[in-house]
């Protein structure tokens, strides 16, 4: 069960991950990929009748099986294996955070930035809501999410997925280190 609870090394999880992409090929020349998944759901259940969610959804159900088995694997994961003693944080960036008001760090996320009472503060806001819109929206405009074309595009070699990719990490450099600082002095 301990090989179970540790994380895994590198060299053991990237290579099960970027296994994912020639299984999935082999079995029925299927994409590895999460955002399209919510496609498929809102074409099952909007009875709207917009074009861009008009097409064969049903060929597609593989992958809402995919993601459910993720969400189960993750809940069975958190039921079963979580770690009961508080999150580890760096003491850098534990006092980094305190000086943005950030200091309780009880669970994955802090709950002075993401909880149902700071969503009403302007940072929340900005953070929850606006950066949700923007993933999503981003996620569109890109074709497809950071696991779509990083782990699926760039093993089958499309530049589109290697722009992408670079653009990903692009902005979560520019993010990290300009714009998120300046989010949290809010």
């Amino acid at each position: 069960m301990d090989i179970l609870k540790n994380p895994w090394p590198w060299y053991v999880a990237g290579p099960l991950i970027g296994l994912t992409v020639p299984v999935l090929l082999i079995i029925g020349n299927k994409a590895f990929g999460i955002s399209s998944s919510l496609r498929h759901i809102c074409a099952a259940c909007l009875p709207a009748n917009l074009p861009f969610f008009k097409y064969e959804w049903k060929k597609e159900i593989w992958n809402l099986f995919f993601v459910a088995g993720i969400l189960l694997g993750g809940f069975i994961a958190m039921s079963l294996l979580g770690n009961p003693n508080p999150v580890v944080v760096h003491p850098d960036l534990a006092t980094e955070l305190s000086g943005y008001g950030i200091t309780n760090f009880d669970s994955i996320v802090p709950a002075d930035v993401f909880s149902w009472s700071s969503l009403l503060t302007l940072r929340g806001f900005i953070m929850m809501v606006v950066g949700g819109f923007m993933i999503g929206f981003g996620t569109r405009y890109a074709g497809g999410c950071t696991s779509g074309h990083a782990i699926m595009g760039l093993s089958t070699l499309q530049w589109p997925s290697l722009v992408a990719t670079c653009c990903f990490m692009v902005g979560g450099i520019i993010m990290a280190n300009w714009i998120l600082p300046f989010i949290l002095a809010l």
